[in-house]
């Protein structure tokens, strides 16, 4: 009887306390092994995505669309600067003054007719009608100025197609005449 017989203690006693830690041992390591089973299966179903496709699979599809979607949206960007830019020297503003050029035919079929881009350049076309027969004349606006003398009617153009939020409605009288 060695150190244990000196201490007191019945070697089968731990013997017995041994085996049964090894027990204890061996249902952590089956229970370990369970779960560990579970979270491979969870993580394998997790993983092979829908319609069998790797979730692997979904975030690179997923990638490309980004991308595809981040390259349209460069070209929709530059497509309207592009736009803009070319807004700017369309003709947008409009204005126009109908008037009895010579008092004589009783109607006002005569116009000024204003059309102005973005800057206020653009030019006023003025058609004057009379019995004999109608005068057209054009001046060139460049900045919301003429350097050439206008007429009353083709002031009033002008202004109008410059300040176009207030005359909208004028214009719309016009047009439906």
């Amino acid at each position: 009887m060695g150190m244990l017989g000196n201490l007191g203690i019945d070697p089968l006693y731990i013997f017995i306390l041994l085996f049964l830690i090894q027990i204890l041992l061996f249902v952590l390591l089956i229970n370990i092994n369970m779960k560990y089973n579970r979270l491979k299966t969870s993580y394998t179903s997790f993983m092979r995505g829908k319609d069998g496709k790797t979730i692997e699979e979904c975030i690179l599809d997923r990638f490309d669309e980004v991308e595809k979607f981040a390259n349209i949206a460069k070209r929709n960007r530059q497509d309207i600067r592009d736009i803009n830019r070319s807004i700017l020297s369309n003709y947008q503003k409009l204005g126009i003054v109908k008037y009895d050029a010579f008092h004589e035919m009783g109607g006002n079929l005569s116009f000024a007719l204003t059309m102005l881009d973005a800057k206020n350049n653009g030019f006023i076309i003025n058609a004057m009608h009379s019995r004999e027969g109608c005068y057209t004349y054009i001046k060139e606006i460049v900045g919301g100025e003429s350097y050439i003398e206008l007429a009353d009617e083709e002031a009033e153009s002008l202004e109008r197609a410059i300040y176009q939020e207030s005359y909208d409605s004028d214009i719309k009288d016009i047009i439906e005449e």
